[in-house]
């Protein structure tokens, strides 16, 4: 028998058990039969995929798996983008499962080191989304999938809505391996507004006894913006926007990048830039966004996935946004994901840690929260070829005869809210390698990528830098009252100023006494919900003052 044969048998012995074990028919199994069916059709030492996004997630079909029975089912491999639920990490607690790949643990991150100091689970890497989706598809093929939809028909095909995120990929991977493909689902009806996911991919659908969990992960409150992040806002679009010409772009999650895009109809107006820069973005549907759509800043945003309390708005807009002819949006965090690296010209987002060479890690010691899109969003695209203004001028100014560069920014303040500082001699990552037993520590943006640091003291552009070095002095330049910026000296500083390496505010024609909230076209959820013509409904978390 071939390979392929036996792994076509295996799987409908898994099948025909489960329907005999949970008594269903068709494709439709009972919510209360959802543990057993899972002991029924994962077998020891498998691979298994558990949806689990940036913002939605398989919860129900999670606590079924983290129910099972160790001694029955155990030594599994979890396979998945996000660890963002407690049933995520009680798996391994309870000994059903032992190794782990995954991009992003969140708010589990700190549990997570507990359980790897404690050699509870093996960690295989942390990838980045992209890297992830691909090794599903090579070597990390999942043997049972389980993946969440907002409705499915009674022959299995799926509606995924406007968080579609990275549904598609999980199951194509899966379905098309000889895999199960096992799907929980908020409604089972008669007829989908579009279908996402043909139903022959789909072995099994559960309806779940309430809507599936999703977050506001992308929504950020004015009300809650600092004056120093509209400094830092301000000069990022000054010294890097402007003379750029940065038109197709990234905005990572932060209250940072929510005051860029809460300035650009006041200040970036303000500068002669409408028309000129942040036009097309890969992005979720930030609602602090909204005011620039409006004042006509935007021309079209590509979507990882949705964001609560957006689907009535990005409806109405459906010449900035993919939207179907059902209404709603499709979205695709893989295709996102290729979208930021290869078709934007900047990416801009945050780190914990950043050290004298410019590596960047979210991993610390005592807490691995793993990177997201970001190593993908922030790195150079060496595949790219075609050109653009923002891209052939990075290149300009690193140097380079053959080729542009992509522009990477890391925007950041000199300390953490905890006060710890944001940058340090050495990352904890390399520490962190030897306890986890990584072979390499677990840098999210490597220095060699970065082209700007952005703080509440300034600007450095490392574009310019022709050494080491002199990267290294131009971080410390704008690394504030910490240790690692006080072993600058001030005549080294002005050095780097003269040749436009670093760029203070005052060098940008910024009056830091003007760098005030005055500055946000929004500064509550009321303001956005008002700007928005009554279309943004904010998530419960945010309505404590908002107009809806």
């Amino acid at each position: 028998m071939s390979s392929s044969s036996r792994h076509q048998a295996d799987r409908t012995s898994r099948l025909t058990r489960a329907r005999d074990v949970c008594s269903f028919s068709g494709k439709i199994c009972p919510p209360e039969q959802a543990t057993p069916l899972l002991e029924t059709i994962i077998m020891s030492g498998d691979r298994v995929a558990l949806e689990g996004d940036n913002q939605k997630q398989a919860d129900f079909l999670a606590a079924a798996l983290a129910k099972m029975d160790p001694a029955r089912v155990h030594d599994l491999h979890m396979v998945q983008s996000v660890l963002a639920l407690p049933e995520h990490l009680a798996v391994f607690e309870r000994g059903i499962a032992n190794r782990l790949d995954f991009s992003f643990a969140g708010p589990q991150g700190r549990r997570l080191a507990e359980l790897v100091a404690a050699k509870s689970l093996k960690i295989g890497a942390i990838h980045t989304y992209l890297e992830l989706y691909a090794r599903m598809l090579v070597d990390l093929t999942p043997q049972v999938a389980l993946v969440v939809a907002d409705k499915a028909d009674r022959d299995g095909n799926l509606y995924t809505g406007p968080n579609t995120e990275d549904t598609p990929t999980i199951v194509e991977a899966t379905a098309f391996r000889s895999g199960i493909v096992v799907v929980q689902v908020n409604e089972i009806v008669d007829r989908l507004p579009r279908v996402d996911i043909p139903g022959d991919w789909v072995d099994v659908v559960v309806q779940g006894p309430k809507p599936y969990r999703i977050d506001p992960l992308f929504t950020r409150d004015p009300a809650k913006i600092r004056d120093e992040n509209v400094l830092m806002a301000m000069m990022a679009i000054a010294g890097i926007y402007e003379p750029f010409q940065v038109a197709r772009l990234n905005h990572g999650i932060g209250y940072a990048t929510a005051a860029i895009e809460l300035i650009l109809p006041t200040f970036a107006a303000q500068r002669g830039l409408k028309g000129k820069v942040a036009r097309n973005f890969v992005l979720n549907p930030h609602p602090t966004l909204i005011p620039a759509i409006e004042a006509g800043f935007v021309d079209n945003v590509y979507c990882f996935g949705s964001e609560l309390g957006m689907e009535r708005y990005v409806a109405g807009h459906a010449d900035l946004f993919p939207v179907g002819a059902d209404g709603n949006l499709r979205s695709n965090r893989a295709l996102a994901q290729i979208a930021g690296q290869y078709a934007c010209d900047l990416f801009i987002g945050g780190t914990l840690q950043i050290d004298a060479q410019g590596n960047s890690s979210t991993a610390t010691r005592d807490r691995i929260t793993g990177f997201g899109g970001a190593p993908n969003m922030g790195a150079d695209a060496r595949g790219r070829r075609h050109d653009s203004p923002a891209w052939l001028q990075a290149g300009r100014e690193a140097g380079e005869s053959l080729r542009g560069r992509k522009l990477v920014v890391q925007m950041v303040q000199t300390r953490q809210p905890n006060g710890a500082p944001s940058f340090v001699e050495r990352l904890d990552a390399f520490d962190l390698a030897v306890s986890a037993g990584f072979a390499l520590p677990p840098v999210m943006v490597y220095g060699d990528d970065v082209t700007h640091v952005v703080t509440e003291q300034g600007v450095c552009n490392l574009l310019r830098c022709r050494s080491a070095e002199e990267r290294e002095t131009a971080l410390r330049a704008i690394a504030g009252d910490t240790d690692f910026g006080r072993r600058q000296s001030p005549a080294v500083t002005e050095s780097l100023r003269r040749r436009d390496i670093v760029m203070l505010p005052s060098d940008l024609g910024i009056d830091t006494t003007t760098a005030t909230r005055d500055w946000l076209a929004a500064k509550t959820i009321d303001d956005l919900v008002t700007a928005s013509g009554g279309l943004y409904e904010p998530p419960a978390k945010f309505r404590n003052h908002a107009t809806v």
